[in-house]
């Protein structure tokens, strides 16, 4: 049986990297008695996969995870007894059973989306600028890893999110986070000369190749 949780990531659990966080799941399926299943060989690991790495520091309201279990059991009420398992943080707010057929998770993801809270007030109309060039630009070069790439092909969507009260304003995001194509919110920030330190970033939205 496969089945896909999907889990937000919040307070102080956003500095949990990606192989603790897998280590936590393996804990939690355990007390929650699943019957996970588990690879072959000598160092048999857990049968999970979660769709997209999320960097240390990003809080999330859609992580998304599969686990394969040995057999067939009843999702009524698993969403509680995994979130009574969980620190806080970490909290169930969907599952599913999805075919054991299916692409593996990772494979699917086909764009991120993200809400970038800024620290320093009234940046309005000089944000909406640099945004605006952002979106017209044709390409902008930047390098990673030594390797120079084009970062406008990656961003999909860049708009600034007014403040009602004019103290915290917001951008959102959508970018592309393919295998080999993967824009990252940093690099934008960067190119609009926000530091990344003097903002809160959270994902909110996955979104899969149909």
């Amino acid at each position: 049986m496969r089945i896909r949780i999907t889990f937000s990531k919040q307070g102080a659990l956003r500095y949990t990297g990606h192989l603790d966080l897998h280590k936590l799941w393996e804990r939690a399926a355990r007390r929650a008695e699943l019957p996970l299943a588990y690879s072959q060989g000598f160092h048999p690991q857990p049968k999970m996969n979660i769709a997209a790495a999320l960097p240390l520091g990003f809080s999330s309201r859609c992580e998304v995870l599969d686990m394969r279990l040995e057999q067939d059991i009843q999702l009524d009420g698993l969403a509680v007894k995994l979130n009574d398992t969980m620190p806080e943080g970490i909290r169930v707010t969907q599952i599913e059973q999805v075919d054991e057929r299916a692409p593996a998770l990772q494979t699917q993801v086909a764009s991120a989306e993200y809400e970038v809270t800024l620290k320093e007030a009234g940046l309005g109309s000089d944000l909406k600028r640099k945004i605006d060039s952002i979106m017209e630009s044709e390409s902008i070069i930047r390098t990673r890893r030594n390797k120079e790439y084009d970062l406008r092909p990656l961003v999909e969507t860049l708009t600034l999110i007014p403040s009602p009260d004019g103290k915290k304003e917001k951008i959102f995001m959508k970018l592309t986070a393919k295998e080999g194509a993967t824009g990252r919110p940093e690099e934008v920030l960067d190119v609009l000369g926000i530091a990344f330190e003097e903002t809160r970033i959270e994902r909110v939205r996955l979104n899969f190749q149909s």
